[in-house]
């Protein structure tokens, strides 16, 4: 049997969501308790690879066990078994060829920054001490729309499976009161672009970079973002889209932010590219 399993997940304290030796990660967990539930062997894999500390609201995994479950039962014992910081959201039944990460069109991701001190969210977002100048930040993320190579904003060490040419379908900037969220669309993306990219349009708040650097970077300058990270903890996938499902819209400026409530956004000027 072949189950779609939607998640999400506080990854404070895991590796990310890839199994590996001798850390704590979101798929081993997961996994561990689906061989408890099916009483055998599973195939479990995700449609995004979150890295250390980064956090899901809409992660989609497939899960391929020996025998059938009612679904809400399946999703029910896994409940009760994971800890209180995943949690399963919805369990349905997929077709057998259903791959979760072959499959999917277009993941989405959102990165939270807080312009004050937060006693509630830090786990959960970037705060930024230093004045941020909106309108230049929107005009930044403009830049990212369409097909570039982002090899400049990846890890060296990334996946060489992956093509550093990204279609960016959708990027914006919005704000509520103190909170800016930042929304990027796309068929796939690179260990730690997203961070970069995060980081590389904060400098430009700043007034510490200017949008030619970003420019540069996206056609092959010699700029270097890896100091420019952004930390994993403001870091979200918000969802995944599959062939003949709704489209992004419906959680790029409103979503549950953890600590915080719901963020209802107001788009920046200039973040519509």
């Amino acid at each position: 049997m072949n189950y779609r399993l939607l998640l999400e997940y506080d990854g404070t304290g895991y590796a990310g969501w890839q199994a590996q030796k001798n850390a704590r990660s979101i798929q081993g967990t997961l996994r561990e308790a689906a061989e408890r539930v099916t009483g055998g062997e599973v195939d479990l894999q995700g449609a995004g690879r979150t890295d250390a500390g980064v956090h899901a609201l809409g992660q989609v995994a497939h899960l391929r066990c020996p025998r059938r479950l009612e679904p809400r039962r399946l999703q029910n014992d896994l409940n009760d078994l994971l800890p209180a910081t995943i949690n399963v959201l919805s369990v349905r039944e997929a077709p057998e060829g259903f791959h979760a990460r072959h499959d999917a069109k277009w993941r989405a991701y959102v990165y939270v920054i807080s312009r004050r001190r937060s006693a509630f969210g830090k786990r959960y977002l970037w705060w930024v001490k230093d004045r941020l100048d909106t309108d230049r930040m929107a005009a930044a993320c403009a830049l990212f729309k369409g097909l570039h190579d982002f090899g400049a904003f990846a890890d060296k060490r990334r996946d060489k499976n992956l093509s550093p040419l990204v279609l960016i379908h959708d990027v914006g900037l919005a704000r509520r009161g103190d909170l800016l969220l930042l929304s990027f669309v796309a068929s796939h993306f690179l260990w730690k672009m997203i961070r970069r990219m995060v980081g590389a349009v904060v400098e430009v708040g700043r007034g510490k970079m200017g949008s030619g650097d970003l420019e540069a970077a996206l056609h092959g300058g010699a700029v270097d973002l890896a100091p420019l990270t952004a930390p994993p903890s403001g870091l979200f996938l918000a969802a995944v889209g599959y062939e003949g499902e709704g489209g992004w819209e419906r959680v790029r400026f409103s979503l549950p932010v953890p600590g915080l409530g719901w963020f209802q956004g107001v788009p920046v000027n200039g973040a519509e590219g």
